[in-house]
């Protein structure tokens, strides 16, 4: 998609690892999947509720939301 694209491009011209860029782009893919939309359409809110999800539900420690939160 052109947001995915976009993506790509921005992570190149901030020179983050390949392996960086594959795991910022399954979070997103995750994101977008547990609300069941694109992730064009989600915002400041939906990213709050992932976050809490991924700490309470989820159990995930706060470093390991750093990929997450980028």
């Amino acid at each position: 998609t052109l947001l995915r694209q976009r993506m790509l491009q921005d992570m190149q011209i901030r020179n983050l690892a390949d392996n960086t860029q594959k795991s910022y782009l399954l979070q997103v893919s995750r994101f977008a999947r547990h609300f069941r939309r694109s992730p064009e359409l989600l915002g400041p809110e939906e990213i709050r509720a992932w976050l809490v999800h991924l700490r309470e539900e989820r159990k995930l420690a706060p470093a390991s939301l750093g990929p997450t939160i980028g």
